[in-house]
């Protein structure tokens, strides 16, 4: 049995560890960055990049089915789902091979590979029986699919996030559970591709959509295109020869069963820290085997561990990961005295079309945090200028502000571009503005941006900070 003494060990070599590694290595030539592998960070290997990639092919199907719109004919469409996968798999490589070579340029003797577990609150054993004793410890372990149990049904034809993208050609059909943002990309861009897609949903959910009229609208246009039952009866899943039954009460059929090659479980994640022994560390845990942590220093209670990116459950996006990495790497460096970081702005993008984005607070917070301080702006995509000349005139944009000091708050969009207006709110929110400030911004012609002034002056009407809005603003240019 080997032993070692460091000052940090960090338990992960996903984006949060990677993180927190680069950020303690800047204090400290005394740490190691432990993982059991596959190494290549979720991000790269099973999750943005190549779903981003399958949405890309989807969006050029779609594109082409569609040009008829601009009076372009392309004929029969033929999509080869090998090719599509090729190319899917290969530039997926590309973006897991950078990260590979990042990691190649950390020294030997700072990566350990295995699987860590604690022995006590600075002592950790890896499964060649190698201890580590070091004074602080990084958790970031990442997350991994969270399966119900009647999905395993479908056994081999069972698809998650993690080989999805193994696939070697796209499938013909596919029964997607759980509308969230995993699900709704994935699924939508796989109708797209020309798989039969039908949708599940238990809570009335869908994506991060908080607003109850978005919502709605969202549904109505996603079932345009594939069947989407956010509150779904499912009766019963069985594997069949060729893939998996499906029985359900559908809308307007009643109860039916359908055949699919395959199930798609998009139905959340759980973090991977099952098997850490955490009851070790001297943390005192919740019910669900989760220490507290602060969200400011990411520290684990008055401990010196701290738990960040997936693995602390809290919003499972890269760049919120990374931050978490950041400033946990900075602590276990400069642990005790700790160095409390007010977070950036909640900002989340959903990769459909039309695209979803909620900065800031949305409307469940709002009800909670100020219920009678905030007003609501408002408006439509569908008679927008830019929106309407690209073909994509469908959704809706809400921005909340605070009244009295006129505080821009957040907003949710469902629309074209949403990612990147969603961009310019959260700068914005991140900078305190007002809703003034934010109407004095330029705004060029004609550009999707437009629609987002157009419910910013509704916001600045209800605030009665600005005027009534007339149904065309003539210095807006046509459609602004």
């Amino acid at each position: 049995m080997s032993s070692r003494e460091v000052d940090i060990a960090i338990i992960g070599a996903g984006t949060a560890g990677l993180t927190a590694y680069n950020a303690a290595s800047r204090h400290t030539d005394s740490l190691v960055l432990i993982d059991s592998g596959p190494l290549g960070t979720t991000c790269a290997r099973v999750g943005c990049m190549p779903s981003k990639l399958l949405i890309a092919a989807a969006s050029a199907a779609h594109g082409a089915r569609h040009s008829s719109l601009f009076g372009i004919q392309v004929g029969e469409l033929e999509i080869d789902g090998a090719a599509v996968m090729d190319r899917l798999h290969r530039e997926r490589d590309r973006f897991v091979d950078s990260v590979l070579d990042s990691l190649g340029r950390i020294p030997d003797n700072r990566k350990l590979a295995g699987r860590a577990r604690f022995l006590a609150t600075n002592r950790l054993g890896l499964d060649d029986g190698t201890e580590i004793e070091a004074g602080r410890i990084v958790i970031a372990t990442g997350a991994r699919p969270n399966v119900p149990g009647f999905l395993r049904e479908a056994g081999e034809r069972l698809l998650t996030n993690e080989n999805l993208f193994e696939l070697e050609s796209l499938p013909g059909s596919v029964a997607v559970f759980g509308p969230g943002v995993l699900g709704l990309e994935l699924g939508q861009a796989l109708s797209r591709l020309g798989a039969k897609v039908r949708m599940f949903g238990t809570n009335g959910s869908l994506a991060s959509i908080g607003d109850a009229e978005i919502r709605q609208y969202a549904c109505r246009c996603f079932n345009e295109e594939f069947y989407l039952d956010l509150s779904a009866d499912v009766k019963q899943v069985e594997r069949v020869a060729n893939g998996v039954a499906i029985t359900y009460r559908h809308r307007q059929k009643g109860e039916i069963t359908e055949e699919f090659d395959y199930v798609l479980a998009a139905t959340g994640r759980r973090p991977n820290i099952d098997e850490l022994d955490l009851e070790k560390s001297g943390l005192e845990l919740d019910e669900e085997g989760l220490p507290e942590v602060d969200p400011r220093t990411l520290q684990c209670g008055e401990s010196p561990i701290f738990l960040v990116g997936d693995a602390n459950t809290k919003v499972p996006f890269l760049h919120v990961a990374a931050e978490e990495g950041r400033i946990a790497g900075r602590n276990a460096a400069r642990y005790p005295h700790l160095e409390k970081n007010d977070r950036l702005v909640d900002f989340s993008v959903v990769f459909s079309d039309p695209q979803v984005a909620s900065v800031g607070l949305r409307m469940p917070e709002l009800g909670e945090q100020c219920p009678d301080r905030y007003a609501e702006g408002k408006a439509s995509f569908e008679d927008q200028g830019r929106s309407r000349v690209m073909g994509r005139n469908r959704g809706l944009v809400k921005v909340y502000g605070e009244r009295g000091s006129g505080r821009f708050l957040g907003a949710e969009i469902f629309g074209p571009a949403a990612e990147h207006t969603g961009h310019l709110l959260a700068w914005a929110a991140e900078c305190g503005l007002t809703v003034s400030q934010m109407l004095a911004m330029p705004y060029y012609h004609p550009v999707v941006e437009e629609g987002l002034r157009t419910a910013l002056k509704d916001l600045s009407y209800r605030l009665e900070e600005g005027p009534r809005q007339e149904d065309r603003c003539l210095e807006c240019g046509p459609g602004g």
